[in-house]
């Protein structure tokens, strides 16, 4: 059966979709000995031999699934240019050793800790990060002063973040500290654009101290250390996205 080469090397878990696209333009993939520059190019993996900068994929690879409770610290990415520890360093520990290559499948930002999947299976990432999906991504958030009941009416109503109005989200208050001069706030949404819980705090005056992502859909990481992962089973797969 036939399958968009770009497709074929994101289900690999060579890298994602939109890399993939990548590196065929910039002459990187080769099928059959030839370079391909056509995103349209579509192989049988049965039969056509490809090789992604210079190295041969192979068409037969078993599809894992991992969640990690990431650390601050680690950047979301599976090599950093800046020679930053990334969430790929995180996969060495556990006394595990993965089989096949990762992809992370969306970001966290390097101050931000929590949930975060790393997948080879293509058609997953792409579900999971489409915004049309509306996976729910669940944040515990630690902000600087006491937030007022106003202030929370508009992060659940939408927010300019800049040039863009974040969606109703569900926000409540989980605690106030008037002697630390803080607040706990919970705050679930389906988009996932640039840092946008930050962001979203920021447009309504609060400084973010501490943001910790609990949940992605209905799996959550709170029997999971920081740093540690464990591979997700098939029910929690579909749990996540049936949402």
């Amino acid at each position: 059966m036939e399958e968009r080469l770009q497709k074929f090397l994101a289900n690999q878990g060579i890298c994602s979709r939109r890399k993939a696209e990548e590196s065929i333009l910039e002459g990187k993939v080769k099928v059959n000995g030839h370079i391909i520059t056509e995103l349209g190019t579509k192989i049988n993996p049965e039969k056509d031999k490809i090789e992604f900068e210079e190295k041969a994929v192979s068409n037969k690879i078993e599809k894992v699934y991992i969640l990690l409770n990431k650390p601050i610290g680690y950047v979301t990415t599976v090599k950093d240019q800046f020679n930053r520890p990334t969430v790929m360093d995180l996969l060495k520990n556990n006394g595990k050793k993965i089989k096949t290559s990762v992809v992370p499948v969306g970001r966290l930002d390097m101050y931000t800790s929590g949930a975060l999947i790393l997948s080879n299976d293509g058609d997953f990432i792409f579900e999971v990060t489409h915004p049309k999906h509306e996976i729910t991504k669940t944040y515990q958030v630690t902000l600087k002063g006491i937030i007022t009941l106003e202030e929370i009416e508009k992060l659940k109503n939408g927010v300019d973040i800049g040039s863009y109005i974040t969606k109703p989200a569900e926000v409540k208050i989980m605690k106030t500290d008037d002697e630390k001069g803080i607040s706990r706030i919970q705050i679930k949404i389906h988009e996932g654009k640039n840092r946008q819980v930050r962001r979203m705090c920021e447009a309504i005056g609060r400084k973010v101290l501490a943001l910790h992502r609990s949940k992605i859909g209905m799996i959550d990481v709170k029997d999971l250390k920081l740093g540690e992962w464990r591979y997700l089973n098939k029910e929690e797969v579909k749990c996540i996205t049936k949402n």
